[in-house]
């Protein structure tokens, strides 16, 4: 009975993986296919060397070279992250050619900025969705995780880096004028990325000085069941010694936590700082790679 039930429970997480791989290569092909071909725009990541190499050759198709350029991404995925991540971004990869392959919506925007900020945050989107599962779609996303996970640089980070660089061979090669819209479209897509993965689940530090320092505390505790640190402090005017209460919460508690201070002290002193990213139980908000 218990397999049954663990057995059902894998092909539930299995399934929900996959579906969150498909919706986000669809998003993905519709503004590859869309808007960044039609408008000549340069792409990010290995899509974007797909899209330079598809508009220097244009026997070559974006999916296949797509599929090409990750052989030695994927080698580097094996030797640094697990292996379930690995299996997920192979099969993420194969979605995600697949989708580049057949999908072809037509977007009726005309306006080239306009054109890369809908580009940007259907990829960006669509990226943020797939990682959002237990895998990726290949490409620069595994070794976005990789630089993630051994070095905290965010993967946004990593993307918009990474195509700055192919903007500046597409500039060199094709036009300043679309590596400049490109530009724009980059931006975007590597916010909405950020946004996607981190930055609905941002925690929030905060520090607060209040002589009522053990009711806000209790509060904390009993009505939010976070917890609490108590650091010593002194005030550098008077002297005195001083209690700073220090906890992490999430973006959505902060509004219940100002009423709890406000309660017990409205002039409490308060500090509310934005985290990077957050290990420990419950309020951890790491990746799951």
């Amino acid at each position: 009975m218990i397999k049954g039930k663990k057995h059902i429970e894998n092909l539930k997480t299995i399934f929900r993986n996959l579906l969150l791989i498909g919706l986000g290569s669809l998003l993905c092909a519709a503004s590859i296919n869309g808007i960044l071909i039609p408008k000549e725009f340069y792409g990010a990541g290995l899509t974007g060397i797909a899209l330079l190499i598809h508009y220097a050759f244009p026997a070559f198709s974006v999916a296949l070279v797509y599929l090409m350029l990750n052989i030695p991404i994927f080698g580097m995925g094996w030797a640094y992250v697990g292996k379930r991540f690995f299996l997920y971004s192979m099969a993420g990869m194969l979605i995600f050619t697949a989708a580049v392959k057949w999908i072809h919506l037509p977007i009726p925007v005309e306006d080239q900025i306009l054109s890369a900020l809908l580009a940007g945050i259907l990829m960006g989107t669509g990226t943020g969705v797939i990682l959002k599962s237990l895998g990726s779609a290949g490409g620069l996303d595994i070794l976005s995780v990789i630089l993630l996970k051994r070095f905290s640089i965010r993967l946004g980070s990593t993307i918009l880096a990474f195509n700055l660089g192919v903007l500046a061979v597409g500039a060199v090669l094709f036009s300043l004028e679309r590596a400049l819209s490109t530009l724009i479209y980059l931006y975007v897509n590597a916010h909405m990325v950020n946004l996607m993965v981190t930055g609905l689940s941002q925690r929030k530090a905060v520090h607060i000085i209040s002589p009522q320092w053990e009711k806000i505390s209790q509060s904390i505790l009993q009505d939010m069941r976070r917890g609490t640190t108590i650091l010593a402090g002194q005030g550098a005017y008077s002297g005195k010694p001083e209690k700073i209460l220090y906890t992490v919460i999430t973006f959505r508690e902060l509004a219940k936590l100002k009423r709890i201070i406000n309660r017990y002290d409205p002039n409490a002193f308060v500090v509310v700082s934005d985290t990077l990213e957050v290990m420990g139980l419950r309020v951890g908000n790491q990746p799951h790679w």
